[in-house]
C-alpha cells in the first residue's frame, strides 16, 4: 500500500490585502497564514509518513514571485527532499510565464537537478520509487489552445468546433502516454485542469479564454487508479471509480471562499483499490456583515449587535451596510471600530440608500402588476416627468409588443453569485439565440 497526499492551489503570497504587517517580522500577516497551512500539509506528510507527495499546481498568484515568497516555499518542500519523499510539482496557470512556456517558477527545480523532485510542465509520465512500492504519475499541466494547436489551424472554427479539436488533440496525446503504462504497477493521473462536472468559483474566470473544459468521462479511465486533481480551490470528489479528487485549495484566497473548508487528501493506493481521506486544516476565519438598515430606528444598535453575533475575533471581516443619508449620523464610527477591535482585520462599507431608489408607492408592492401599468402609476406619481408621460408610455408599448416576434420583455432580476461575478438572469422568454449575459 502507497500512502500519498495530495495538496494544490498554495496561491502562497496571494491575500495580502486581507492581512497587516507584524511587527516583530516585518511581514504581512496573511501571507505567514499561508506559509503555516503550507507547513501543516508538510508536518502531515513526514508524521504519517507518506511514500510520495503530489502537488496539483499553482504555487504562486503568478510566475515570478518575489524572493523571500520563492524561500518560503522552497524551504517547505526541501523537509520532504531531507526526508527522501518524492515530490511531483505540477505546474498550473498561475505558474506559466507565458502562454505555452511552462512553469517558470517551478523548473528551477529540475534544473538544479533537486533529489526526488519531478516538475510536470508537460504531457509525460513518470516512473517513480517509493518505500511501498513503484508508480507511474501521468502529469497533465495546464494546457491552453496555443500549447496544443496554432492559430491558423482554428482561424476558421467556431468556439464549439475549437474546443472539439482540442479535446482531439489532447486525447490523442493522452493515449500515447497510457499505451506505455505498465499494467502490473499503479497508475495515477495528476493535472491541472477545469472538469465539466465540477462547482467553480472565481478560478473559473481568472483562467477565461486561457484554457477549456475537459469532460469528466475523459478522466475516468479504467487504467487510472488515481486522478489527482489542481485548479478547483473547493474540494470536491468528482467520481468514485477510479477517484477524481480535488483537494481544493490551503488557504482562503478571498471572500468568495468564506465558506469552504480548506485542506489536502491522503491516498492509500495500491493496484485496484484506492481509499481517499479528505483532511481539513484550521485556517483563517472569513466573516461578511451584510445588514440593510434602512428601515430600522436605531441603526447602529441594530449593526453592533449583528457584528457582536458574527464571531469576528482573528477573523478577516467585511462589513456591508445600507443606511439613508439621513442615518449616517446616528451611526459612530468610533463605536464600530471599536467592536471590530477583536477582528484581524477589517473594512467598512457603507452604501447610502437614495430616497429616490426606494418604493413609496403602495400599488408597486404587488409583484404581479403589469409592466406598463407600473409605469403608469409611477408617472402618475412624477409630476416633474408629465410631459415626457405619454413618449415614455408609447416606448414601453413598442418593447412590449415588438412587431418582430411579438416579444414579451419585463425587467431582469439580477443576483450576486460571488465577489467576482454577477449574473442577470432574464425572467421572460427571450429569443433562443440570446445568451445569458454576465458581467465578469
Amino acid at each position: 500500500m502507497i500512502k500519498i497526499l495530495h495538496l494544490s492551489d498554495i496561491h502562497l503570497g496571494s491575500g495580502f490585502s486581507h492581512g497587516k504587517v507584524n511587527p516583530e517580522t516585518g511581514l504581512n500577516t496573511r501571507f505567514e497564514d499561508f506559509v503555516l497551512s503550507l507547513s501543516r500539509c508538510i508536518d502531515r506528510a513526514l508524521s504519517e509518513p507518506v511514500d510520495l507527495v503530489l502537488f496539483g499546481g499553482d504555487a504562486f498568484p503568478d510566475a515570478t514571485p518575489p524572493p523571500f515568497i520563492l524561500q518560503a516555499f522552497a524551504a517547505q518542500f526541501r523537509r520532504l527532499v531531507d526526508a527522501g519523499i518524492p515530490t511531483v510539482l505540477l505546474v498550473g496557470n498561475h505558474d506559466q510565464h507565458t502562454q505555452g512556456e511552462g512553469g517558470a517558477s517551478l523548473c528551477i527545480y529540475r534544473t538544479l537537478g533537486v533529489p526526488s523532485v519531478v516538475v510536470g510542465d508537460r504531457l509525460d509520465t513518470y516512473r517513480i520509487s517509493t518505500n511501498n512500492g513503484d508508480v507511474q504519475v501521468i502529469t497533465l499541466p495546464w494546457l491552453n489552445r496555443t500549447t496544443l494547436m496554432t492559430k491558423m489551424e482554428t482561424e476558421d472554427l467556431s468556439m464549439n468546433e475549437v474546443g472539439t479539436l482540442l479535446l482531439d488533440r489532447l486525447r490523442l496525446a493522452l493515449e500515447g502516454e497510457i499505451r506505455q503504462l505498465d499494467p502490473e504497477i499503479p497508475t495515477i493521473l495528476l493535472a491541472h485542469l477545469m472538469a465539466d462536472t465540477a462547482t467553480f468559483g472565481a478560478e473559473r474566470l481568472l483562467a477565461v479564454g486561457k484554457g477549456f473544459t475537459v469532460p469528466l468521462t475523459f478522466l475516468t479511465r479504467d487504467c487510472f487508479d488515481y486522478v489527482a486533481l489542481g485548479h478547483v480551490h473547493k474540494h470536491q470528489i468528482l467520481a468514485e471509480d477510479p477517484y477524481v479528487v480535488y483537494p481544493g485549495s490551503i488557504e482562503r484566497v478571498d471572500f468568495s471562499e468564506e465558506k469552504e473548508e480548506k485542506g489536502y487528501v491522503l491516498v492509500e493506493l495500491e493496484k485496484g483499490h484506492t481509499q481517499v481521506e479528505y483532511c481539513p486544516i484550521p485556517v483563517r476565519p472569513f466573516r461578511t456583515v451584510n445588514i440593510d438598515l434602512t428601515q430600522m430606528k436605531d441603526p447602529q444598535k441594530i449593526l453592533l449587535q449583528r457584528i457582536e453575533q458574527a464571531e469576528v475575533a482573528d477573523a478577516v471581516v467585511r462589513v456591508k451596510y445600507h443606511v439613508r443619508a439621513d442615518q449616517l449620523d446616528q451611526i459612530a464610527e468610533t463605536a464600530v471600530n471599536a467592536a471590530l477591535a477583536s477582528a484581524h482585520t477589517y473594512n467598512l462599507q457603507v452604501d447610502v440608500v437614495s430616497q429616490a431608489s426606494r418604493t413609496r408607492l403602495p400599488e408597486l408592492k404587488d409583484s404581479t402588476i403589469h409592466p406598463i401599468d407600473a409605469l403608469q402609476t409611477y408617472l402618475n406619481n412624477r409630476t416633474d416627468l408629465e410631459e415626457l408621460s405619454s413618449p415614455m408610455l408609447e416606448a414601453a408599448q413598442l418593447l412590449m409588443n415588438d412587431e418582430a416576434g411579438q416579444i414579451r420583455l419585463e425587467l431582469p432580476i439580477a443576483s450576486e453569485t460571488s465577489d467576482s461575478e454577477l449574473t442577470i438572469e432574464p425572467i421572460a422568454p427571450v429569443p433562443e439565440d440570446t445568451q445569458q449575459l454576465r458581467l465578469l
